[in-house]
């Protein structure tokens, strides 16, 4: 399915209800300008919360691959994008995520599909950052995992306190995690005091 051209059902109530937001918040929605909005924001709303129709583990599994490697594999930078559940109003930043393998490996590109199909949900920080690490260990069953986000969220920003350079980080981890010193190797790896390519 493509969530740019294939919509799913409910999209015309959907457009329904986005019509008379519109009329409520004051605006005259037979205006030339506003007369397509309804469906386009229904449309959008779909595109954004995509990931309730996805399977994390699934994406996982299409590409598990035997391998003995078992040093950390870390796959950092993951833009992302998604919409709090208390204002549906978006948070972005980069998610960093690390684990090590225990006979299994997958698509490096996989570890970015965990993040985008969480990511299209109406989420929290807290969660999303929990939810990917809890797919990956259940999934590859590795010797740990550890995922990092960093995002700001534009309900502080255009709305109540209105900071714009408040960044929010969450981490969450488990097995081999647990141990500061590994945690450490990870964090030195995100901040680049690893050797260079």
């Amino acid at each position: 399915m493509n969530p740019e051209t294939e919509f799913r059902e409910g999209l015309d109530e959907l457009a329904v209800h986005y019509r008379e937001i519109i009329r409520l918040l004051g605006e005259d929605i037979n205006r030339e300008g506003l007369e397509k909005t309804p469906m386009r924001v229904a449309k959008a709303m779909q595109i954004l919360t995509r990931g309730y129709y996805q399977d994390p583990h699934q994406v996982l599994r299409d590409a598990l691959f035997e391998e003995k490697y078992n040093q950390m594999v870390i796959v950092k930078d993951i833009d992302f994008f998604s919409l709090c559940e208390h204002h549906i109003i978006p948070f972005y930043g980069k998610a960093h995520v690390a684990y090590i393998p225990n006979g299994y490996i997958t698509g490096l590109s996989k570890i970015a599909r965990v993040v985008d199909i969480f990511s299209h949900r109406l989420q929290v920080q807290e969660r999303l950052t929990q939810q990917i690490k809890d797919c990956i260990q259940e999934t590859l069953k590795p010797l740990g995992v550890m995922v990092v986000i960093e995002a700001k969220h534009m309900c502080m920003q255009m709305r109540g306190v209105e900071k714009q350079n408040a960044i929010t980080t969450t981490s969450d981890f488990s097995g081999a995690f647990n141990q500061a010193k590994t945690r450490e190797e990870f964090m030195n790896l995100l901040r680049g005091e690893s050797k260079k390519i």
